[in-house]
């Protein structure tokens, strides 16, 4: 398992549709971890395999405590309602604007045994869904954000871990 370069706004392939994945192999499963540990080391709830260079039709979400998911090649098959909140992406990193997602979605997907299943969705994970959806699709959210909302955000610095233990060892 490793920690991939995320590809940032700007990156030619975060606009390029992703192919559809049409067997699972062991490099196709390594991807899979590696998002998972990419999406976790950066504090993100989602990510798309374009987000690191990869143009395959997979995801992985966790947004739900400890209860991650696998999408490959998924597919919006219903969607109603409307919600309007703050999304930030991790290829966009410092911004934040406001977008208008469907409330509720019903997706159908594979799971990485190639096995199909369907997650029905609200709130936070709907969100979530069609957000990174949209990466498979060189859709980024600052292409649907409500026009005069997308701005800057205050990204706290990474503490120094060893500056901190020295600290604590001083007190």
């Amino acid at each position: 398992m490793a920690i991939r370069n995320i590809r940032v706004d700007g990156d030619d392939i975060l606009r390029k549709v992703c192919k559809p994945v049409t067997k699972m192999n062991d490099r196709t499963l390594m991807l899979i971890d590696d998002m998972f540990d990419t999406m976790y080391e950066s504090n993100g709830v989602g990510l798309a395999a374009p987000q690191v260079g990869i143009l395959k039709r997979i995801v992985v979400i966790d947004v739900m405590d400890d209860n991650p998911l696998v999408l490959i090649n998924p597919e919006i098959i219903e969607a109603d309602g409307e919600q309007v909140g703050e999304e930030g992406c991790l290829s966009l990193p410092g911004l934040s604007g406001e977008v208008a997602r469907p409330a509720h979605v019903v997706c159908k997907a594979l799971d990485e045994n190639m096995e199909e299943y369907t997650i029905e969705a609200e709130g936070l994970l709907a969100r979530c869904i069609c957000h990174e959806l949209d990466h498979l699709d060189g859709i980024l959210y600052k292409d649907k954000v409500t026009e005069g909302t997308l701005h800057r955000i205050d990204i706290p610095p990474v503490e120094d871990e060893e500056a901190d233990s020295e600290e604590e060892a001083e007190e």
